[in-house]
């Protein structure tokens, strides 16, 4: 971990905070992209990886964050009936135009907009998770009831 945040991090530890979250985020020295890669980093299993993944409404473009265990993947025709229209897995360019942040480094709050939320119920599994905190080598530890409060999120079965 080095000393100070980078730009994106430090912005998520100020709306943690603001939030009234105690978590502290940490920038790693390995990647964080992907939720195996975040696991093999913390040291942690892949399942407490709570991996950020933007999608779209196909008609309305409207975003949706799934925020789901990293050893799930997400059924979109579930994902689908629950927003009312068919979606997509959204480019690199829309989930920073969206979010704020890069592929690989959205997390859960902080975004530029309101996004409609959604988490992964074997996310609430765990004592411990851990989430994106701004780019591809930040993260910061949090329980599953400090998601669901932080996020407003929808708690589904998202496999």
């Amino acid at each position: 971990m080095s000393g100070t945040l980078g730009p994106s991090a430090q912005k998520v530890q100020e709306v943690l905070g603001a939030l009234g979250f105690s978590g502290q985020v940490k920038e790693l020295p390995q990647t964080t992209r992907s939720a195996r890669e975040a696991a093999q980093a913390i040291g942690c299993r892949v399942e407490q990886i709570a991996k950020s993944l933007v999608f779209k409404g196909k008609r309305t473009h409207f975003p949706i964050l799934v925020i789901a265990s990293g050893a799930n993947r997400v059924n979109e025709k579930k994902m689908a009936e629950l927003v009312a229209e068919p979606v997509e897995k959204a480019d690199a360019d829309y989930v920073r135009e969206r979010t704020g942040f890069v592929i690989g480094g959205v997390p859960p709050v902080g975004h530029g907009e309101e996004l409609k939320t959604f988490i992964d119920e074997d996310l609430l599994l765990h004592e411990e998770i851990w989430a994106a905190a701004g780019n591809p080598y930040a993260v910061f530890k949090l329980t599953p009831a400090e998601l669901v409060k932080m996020t407003g999120g929808r708690v589904i079965s998202i496999k």
